[in-house]
This record gives C-alpha cells, sequence and structure tokens, in this order.
C-alpha cells in the first residue's frame, strides 16, 4: 500500500470511533425488566432487535421476583452446597487471564469445598493467593445444580427478543481483589448481581482501532506445594491473541492511541442487571463476596459482525495494533 493511501486509512480508522459516538445514545438505565406497562417496546430497541449499534443497559429491579435474591448469603450457600467441590481460579495477583510479560497467564484452577472458599472469603481460613469462582461453560449448573431453583433458567424477555436461550449461566463469586482483565465475548451478556456489587469499564466495538492486541505464548500458573506460583507454558497451545493494556492504568508511552479511547463507567448492584452486548470490551471489578450470574447467549453472525471483522482488519493491515 502506497504511503499517502496508508496514512489516509489510518486517519480514517482514528476518526471512526468519534464518528460513531455520534449515534449512540448516553449510557441506558431502565427502572423495571421490559413489560407491556413498561415500555417494552422501546427497551428492546434499545437492547438489540432494531438497534444498529446495540449499546449497554442497567435494568434496576430486574431480580426481585428471585429467591436467591434474598436467599443468597454465605450462611445460606454453606448450608445448601458448602461441601460441593467447585472449580476455582488461583491468582497471585487476583488477575486470571492476563499477560504478564511475553505470556499470556491463565489462573491456576483448584477444586475446593465451597465452604472453605467462602471461610477465604471472611477471614475465617488462609489460601495461597486470590480465589475466583468464575469457571464459564454453565458452572452454575454443573457444579451447583442445587441452586438452580432459586432463579430462573433464562431471562424470558431477553431469550424473546434474541429469539434463543442462553448457551451457558455461570455463578460468580470472589476477592475484591480478583479483577477481569480488558477483553470482549462473542456472545450477548446478561449479567445479573445478586449480591454485593460489580463495577465495570467499557468500551464500543467502535474503539478497537485504539485498543492494542498483541500474540502472546499461552501459559497458567501453577500452585506450587510451598504455596508460590509458578508460570509454566502450555506447550500444545497456539499463541494468544490478547490486550496487554491495563485501562486502570495504561502505558500511554507504549500505547498512546489509547488516551483517544472513551471508557464508559457504571456499577451494578445487587438486583439489577447489566445487558452487555456482543464484542463490547469489558474490564471488571467487585465488592468483596460478590455474588452474580450471567447468562450468555450466542450472538448473531450478522452484518454487525461482518462490520466489526473489517474494522479488525483494517487496524492490524493500518498497523495500529
Amino acid at each position: 500500500m502506497a504511503a499517502g493511501a496508508l496514512d489516509a486509512v489510518r486517519r480514517a480508522l482514528r476518526e471512526f470511533p468519534a464518528e460513531a459516538r455520534r449515534f449512540q445514545e448516553d449510557f441506558f438505565v431502565h427502572a423495571h425488566p421490559p413489560g407491556p406497562e413498561n415500555g417494552e417496546t422501546r427497551l428492546l430497541q434499545c437492547l438489540h432487535l432494531t438497534a444498529c449499534l446495540p449499546r449497554p443497559c442497567i435494568i434496576r429491579n430486574a431480580l426481585q421476583h428471585w429467591p436467591a435474591l434474598q436467599k443468597w448469603s454465605f450462611p445460606y450457600l454453606r448450608a445448601t452446597v458448602g461441601s460441593t467441590e467447585v472449580s476455582v481460579a488461583v491468582t497471585p495477583d487476583g488477575y486470571a487471564d492476563v499477560v504478564r510479560g511475553d505470556r499470556f497467564v491463565m489462573p491456576a484452577e483448584r477444586h475446593l469445598p465451597l465452604s472453605h472458599v467462602l471461610d477465604v472469603l471472611e477471614g475465617q481460613a488462609q489460601h495461597p493467593g486470590v480465589l475466583y469462582v468464575q469457571k464459564q461453560c454453565s458452572n452454575l449448573a454443573t457444579e451447583l445444580s442445587q441452586l438452580l431453583s432459586d432463579l430462573e433458567p433464562h431471562v424470558p424477555w431477553a431469550s424473546e427478543a434474541l429469539g434463543k436461550i442462553p448457551d451457558a449461566v455461570n455463578f460468580w463469586l470472589g476477592e475484591a481483589a480478583a479483577v477481569t482483565s480488558l477483553h470482549k465475548d462473542h456472545y450477548e451478556n446478561l449479567y445479573c448481581v445478586v449480591s454485593g456489587e460489580k463495577h465495570f469499564l467499557l468500551h464500543p466495538p467502535s474503539d478497537r482501532p485504539f485498543i492494542p492486541y498483541e500474540m502472546y505464548t499461552p501459559a497458567s500458573y501453577q500452585l506450587t506445594e510451598e504455596g508460590t506460583f509458578k508460570v509454566v507454558d502450555e506447550e500444545a497451545m497456539e499463541k494468544v491473541p490478547w490486550i496487554p493494556l491495563d485501562p486502570l492504568a495504561p502505558d500511554l508511552a507504549r500505547y498512546p492511541s489509547y488516551s483517544q479511547a472513551q471508557a464508559l463507567r457504571c456499577t451494578v448492584q445487587a438486583g439489577e442487571l447489566l445487558y452487555l452486548p456482543a464484542l463490547w470490551f469489558h474490564h471488571v471489578q467487585q465488592s468483596h463476596g460478590c455474588i452474580a450470574v450471567n447468562f450468555w447467549y450466542d450472538m448473531e453472525y450478522d452484518l454487525k459482525y461482518s462490520y466489526f471483522q473489517l474494522l479488525d482488519s483494517l487496524t492490524k493491515a493500518a498497523g495500529l495494533n
């Protein structure tokens, strides 16, 4: 590509996120879930069906009919599923699935009785590192099925709007130090906070030209008998594309373009639901002992997905990564 044409492409890519923002309304908060009496058509339009650019939305009072909202205390979990072993992500610093040096490092995984996790959260026991019950792939059904009767198996109005049922229903419980690094998912995400609160930092897909990706050798933390951590390469896996940037403390000397990105920040409190559209970048923190459930609906690989793939490919080809 000639230098002049390449510069023009780079300029267009840098200007695109600001242009896209002109067509996105402010972050949307609705007091009640969709229903004929609550402006159902308007809300579903804002969420997905007729939205050219779906955007996140917090829905308050979304879980009032869930028994979990009143039941899911630590004593209840201890009595109901305390002896059940669950998959627990363990890291030295709370960051799972994160870039460390030239490695993409995944957490160590331990199978622990949920009662032990609760003991650690309450300061009654100790365990090396930071614990986070965050295994996806429907861990609520596969590991904590006794809790299923305390909530709905899906979000009815979302299932109707999206024309499908969720692929996975996941249970989340962890320490305040447990952080989800900046990434995107190919799922429509209905994130429900049962206890505590979650703090989201979000970027729309149109910010892709400002968000760096690099390829990394995959590795995992391994917990030694002495209670220390070592990083072990996953030799059978191919290199992983991941975002090396921490949006809370971005290295703007290395990634100056990120200064042009405009993050949205929101807090989702107990009883609230966050609709997070597919392909939105998100970084997540939480209050200590926060309990949450999320529903993953597979995204539609439609024109919006094709547009994002084009934006992603042009960003790479122009050397803006």
